[in-house]
Parts: structure tokens; C-alpha cells; sequence
């Protein structure tokens, strides 16, 4: 993946799908970070990517649905959707493809934990989490989405994020396309450094302002601190539909 690719809101194709799935009623907050501090939590062989003299840290709650297996497959009953919360980080390999790096997911559904730790080494935890309101209307302008996770292991840290949905983001900036237009992650698998490739449509992003914010998962993945200030940017979006292609080896 070339430099321009990043801004290219469809991303590249792919010529083999694996895994499909929608990503619905997503809230991003992020906050920048030292690219020397997140550094040491990439895997092998990738770097952090850099906006503006900064490397990025996302937390991002939403609701997976409908996932299924092809590129257009059935969806699987009540084990392909989900809420699902997660940490992440942006990457580069030498290659030049960009693509996020997960610290950690959080899921409703013990038995993904399960597969996906033990198929490409995903970090996804075991969590009781909850939406509300469960559906939103066409046009969320001025509704207050809250996310609320618990983790059902280790420490048992908890997040809270509350948003309020703002108006449509017409013409995404250049930060705002670095955080979304993403096609792909890097990660740590059986001594290997994995690409898993993904494509998607445009992000239908929106401008959010952030209500309330009580969050352990953070300092949790790693980075004690960082959600003690404000986040420099707040968004949400009703989401995009995303086929998932077979992983390649990094290194």
C-alpha cells in the first residue's frame, strides 16, 4: 500500500475474501502519543505511523453484526454479532501498508475470545458490555449513545464512553482519514509478524462531542495516563460493511 492509498476512502480490492462483517454505530476517540512510547508495543517488523508528529491511540466502541464466513456468506447466528470494544494503535511495515495494531478487543462472546486467540493470537477478552440505546434512529443528529464494558477476567477493568452524535462530516480531513481509512492489522502470531487485509466502503463519519469518559482499558493495554486528558478527536459513525482477506506473513 502506497501513501495516496490512505486516502483513498475505499481502500485497495481483494482478491480473496475470508471473513465478512458489519462494524455499526461506532464512536472513535483518540489521543495523541509518542511514537517511542507505543513503539515497544508493536509487533515485530512494523512501526508506529505518524500524523502530524504523533503516533495515535483509538479507543473505539460498537457493535460487530452479521459476520459470517466468504466473502458474502450467511452471517452465523448469535456468535457473528456482538458488541465489541478495543485499543488500538497505528502501524507501517516496510512495505508501506498502514494498518492498526489491537492492544486489546473486548467481546460479549466467550467463545470468539476463544477462537480468536487461539486461530491469529487476537487479544480479545471476555467482557459484559451493553449499548444504549440499543437502535438508533436514520438520522442520529443530537441522539447520546453509552457504551459500558466490564472485563470478566484479570483486573476486571471497566470503560464507560457516552457521546452526543453531530452533524455529517462532509469532507474528512487528513487526520480524520488517517484514524478511519485503515485496510488492514498487523499481529503477533505463532512467531510471525501477520498482514490481515480488509476493505470497506467510505466511513459515513460525523462529528460527536464526548459527554462522559470513565475508562481503565487503556492503562490497561499499556498506556497508564493517556485517557487523563482530553481526546483530540471525537467521532461517530453509523458504520460500513468489511470483508476481511487471508492473513500474509510480515516477518
Amino acid at each position: 500500500m502506497t501513501p495516496t492509498d490512505l486516502l483513498d476512502p475505499q481502500g485497495p480490492p481483494l482478491s480473496r475474501g475470508s471473513v465478512h462483517q458489519w462494524w455499526r454505530d461506532l464512536t472513535f476517540v483518540h489521543w495523541r502519543v509518542e511514537p517511542e512510547r507505543v513503539a515497544p508495543l508493536l509487533p515485530r517488523g512494523v512501526r508506529p505511523d505518524v500524523h502530524d508528529g504523533s503516533s495515535w491511540v483509538g479507543l473505539i466502541p460498537f457493535t460487530l453484526a452479521g459476520a459470517g464466513l466468504g466473502a458474502a456468506g450467511a452471517a452465523v447466528p448469535y456468535l457473528g454479532t456482538f458488541l465489541e470494544t478495543n485499543v488500538r494503535l497505528y502501524s507501517v511495515d516496510d512495505q508501506g501498508r498502514r494498518g492498526v495494531v489491537f492492544l486489546s478487543l473486548e467481546t460479549q462472546r466467550v467463545a470468539m475470545v476463544a477462537a480468536a486467540n487461539l486461530s491469529l493470537a487476537v487479544p480479545y477478552r471476555w467482557a459484559r458490555m451493553t449499548r444504549e440505546p440499543a437502535r438508533l434512529p436514520h438520522d442520529p443528529t443530537g441522539a447520546v449513545v453509552t457504551y459500558r464494558t466490564r472485563r470478566l477476567t484479570g483486573d476486571h477493568p471497566r470503560s464507560t464512553v457516552s457521546v452526543e452524535v453531530g452533524t455529517p462530516v462532509v469532507e474528512p480531513d487528513a487526520l480524520q482519514l488517517f484514524l478511519s481509512s485503515r485496510f488492514g492489522a498487523h499481529t503477533a502470531a505463532w512467531g510471525r509478524t501477520l498482514w490481515v487485509p480488509n476493505t470497506h466502503g467510505p466511513w459515513p463519519l460525523r462529528e460527536a462531542r464526548l459527554l462522559g469518559l470513565d475508562d481503565e482499558l487503556v492503562a490497561a493495554a499499556g498506556l497508564p495516563g493517556v485517557v487523563d486528558s482530553r481526546p483530540e478527536s471525537v467521532l461517530f459513525s453509523s458504520g460500513v460493511h468489511t470483508v476481511f482477506g487471508l492473513p500474509e506473513v510480515v516477518c
